[in-house]
């Protein structure tokens, strides 16, 4: 099956190139990803991580893979909250190049508006959300959300997100029809968890609707 991701974003390409460091490597992509604001292929890298953990290939055990796997995810989501408190808004102004690219408004404009809708749940949901799990603690920071709120939501995010991708890896990507299909699975995976998003959206309007009749 044809690579659905460019060849720069092959979890296998990336891991080769950490080598005996792979672990460490990703865990860095991690770290980036989380608090960086570098659009880069997460849940995808820990799902190869949990599986390469199951062939011994990255020579740790599952716990301490997945620990530290959070812990980048979550110390890259403090710096991001950081960097939005102290720098954020100059970062979006209109520029040209890279930075433009990268540091769009249009981003921010939707973790905005993910997070009016799901308050500080947005920081568990978002984690698996591909660019909004990037930009939404800056958000955070540029919010001047009480530190204490976000440490605890994006600790569970972290945990949920990190240990639930990398174990996933470790117990499903032998089976065959995931080995040779992860980027389909990786698809598959997204989406799945956009269901409790989903489930909120129909439940919020639901209340709004009952909350408009009743008036």
């Amino acid at each position: 099956m044809p690579m659905l991701l460019p060849s720069w974003m092959d979890p296998d390409e990336l891991i080769k190139f950490f080598g005996p460091y792979a672990l460490w490597g990703v865990a860095f992509i991690v770290f980036a990803e989380c608090g960086l604001f570098a659009i880069l292929p997460g849940d995808s890298l820990l799902f190869t991580v949990g599986l390469l953990t199951a062939a011994g290939v990255i020579p740790y055990n599952l716990v301490f893979v997945c620990t530290v796997l959070t812990v980048a995810a979550v110390l890259g989501n403090v710096s991001g909250y950081a960097i939005g408190r102290k720098i954020g808004p100059p970062l979006f102004k209109p520029r040209s190049g890279l930075a433009g690219k990268i540091f769009k408004q249009s981003y921010v404009d939707r973790t905005h508006l993910f997070f009016e809708r799901y308050g500080n749940r947005a920081l568990i949901l978002a984690r698996f959300v591909p660019i909004v799990r990037t930009f939404v603690t800056l958000v955070a920071g540029v919010g001047k959300m009480d530190f204490r709120h976000f440490i605890t939501y994006t600790a569970i995010g972290g945990v949920l997100w990190a240990c639930g991708i990398t174990i996933a890896g470790y117990f499903l990507g032998n089976i065959d029809f995931i080995k040779n299909n992860i980027d389909l699975v990786l698809i598959l995976i997204v989406l799945a968890s956009l269901v409790p998003m989903g489930i909120e959206y129909v439940l919020h309007r639901r209340r709004r609707n009952q909350e408009s009749a009743a008036v």
